[in-house]
C-alpha cells in the first residue's frame, strides 16, 4: 500500500467516524459495555480460579485414627493414606504433638485446661491430608473413611462445593456473556459501517465505473471500523481498571479479617486484559466492517 493511499484511506475512515457521529458514538458506546460486561464476568470468574487455587492449598482434611490401635499401628495407617490417588501429602500428627499445638491456640488465661493431661491425653492421632485435586474432595472423603484404622474424618465439603458451583456458574455464564456481546458488538458495528456505505453509495457506484479497485473502496471502511474499535477498547480499558481497583479496595476493608478471600492486583493481569481488550475490539471493528462492505461490494 502507497504511502499516499494510506493517508487517504486513513482520512477517510476518520471522515466516516465524524459524519456518522451518532451511530459512530453509539457502536463506541455498544462496545465499551459489552467489554466492561465480559471483562467483569472475567475477572470474577478469574479471581474465583483464584480462590479455589487458594483454598485447595490451604485446605486440609483431618483424619482421626482409631484410638485402639497402638502409636506403631497408627503410624503405619499413612502408608494406606498415602496409596489413594488423590492424596498429595499426609502429615501424621502424634496425640502429643495435637494437645502441645491446642494448647497454643489457646488464651493464658485457660492454659491451666490442659494442666495434667499429659498423662491421660483424650486427642487421637491424626494425619492432616492435602489434595491433588480439590473437586474430587467429597470421593476421596468417602475413600479416606474406608481406610482400615481410620476412625474419622473431618472436611470442609460445605464451603468448597459451594465455591465450587459458584465457579461453574459464573464461568459458564461469562462465556455464554462474551458470544452474545461479540455478536452484539460486532451487529452494531456492521450497521454503523452499512450506515456509512449505504449514505456513499452513490459515491462508489461512480468510483466503480471510473474502474476504482475492490481494495481501493473497502479501505476506508475497514479503517473507520478499526478506529471505533480501538476506541471503544482503550476506554473500556480504563474504566475496567478503574472499577476494578475501586471494587478491590472495598473488599480489602470489608474482608480485611479473611485473608483468604483477597482480589488479585490489577498490575499482575494488567498486561493480559489490555491485550484481550484491544484484540477484541480489533477483531469486532475490522470483522464488523469486513462483513458489512464485503456484501455490499457484492450488488
Amino acid at each position: 500500500m502507497k504511502r499516499y493511499e494510506t493517508s487517504y484511506f486513513f482520512r477517510e475512515g476518520v471522515r466516516g467516524i465524524f459524519v456518522h457521529g451518532f451511530m459512530s458514538f453509539a457502536a463506541i458506546g455498544v462496545i465499551v459495555a459489552c467489554l466492561l460486561i465480559m471483562g467483569s464476568f472475567s475477572l470474577l470468574a478469574y479471581n474465583l480460579n483464584a480462590l479455589i487455587g487458594d483454598i485447595q492449598n490451604s485446605s486440609e482434611i483431618y483424619v482421626f485414627v482409631d484410638e485402639t490401635l497402638s502409636d506403631a499401628e497408627a503410624r503405619s495407617v499413612g502408608t494406606r493414606i498415602n496409596r489413594l490417588d488423590n492424596v498429595d501429602i499426609s502429615t501424621f500428627v502424634s496425640r502429643d504433638e495435637a494437645l502441645v499445638q491446642f494448647g497454643a491456640r489457646l488464651d493464658e488465661e485457660y492454659s491451666a485446661l490442659i494442666e495434667g493431661l499429659e498423662q491421660d491425653n483424650p486427642l487421637r492421632h491424626r494425619y492432616v491430608v492435602r489434595l491433588i485435586d480439590t473437586e474430587r474432595m467429597a470421593e476421596t472423603v468417602e475413600q479416606l473413611r474406608n481406610v482400615p484404622g481410620v476412625d474419622q474424618v473431618n472436611a470442609r465439603l460445605d464451603i468448597t462445593e459451594n465455591i465450587l458451583l459458584v465457579r461453574g456458574v459464573v464461568n459458564t455464564v461469562s462465556l455464554a456473556l462474551i458470544v452474545v456481546l461479540l455478536a452484539v458488538s460486532v451487529f452494531i458495528i456492521s450497521n454503523t459501517v452499512k450506515l456509512a456505505t449505504f449514505d456513499r453509495r452513490e459515491e462508489i457506484a461512480i468510483m466503480r465505473v471510473v474502474g476504482a479497485t475492490k481494495r481501493f473502496i473497502r479501505w476506508p471502511f475497514v479503517i473507520e471500523g478499526f478506529l471505533l474499535g480501538l476506541t471503544g477498547a482503550v476506554a473500556a480499558f480504563f474504566l475496567q481498571w478503574g472499577l476494578y481497583l475501586s471494587l478491590s479496595r472495598r473488599v480489602t476493608e470489608g474482608l480485611k479479617n479473611i485473608a483468604l478471600v483477597q482480589m488479585a492486583p490489577f498490575d499482575e493481569i494488567l498486561p493480559a486484559v489490555l491485550l484481550v481488550f484491544l484484540l477484541v475490539g480489533f477483531l469486532v471493528g475490522m470483522g464488523g466492517s469486513l462483513l458489512t462492505i464485503r456484501r455490499f461490494m457484492r450488488v
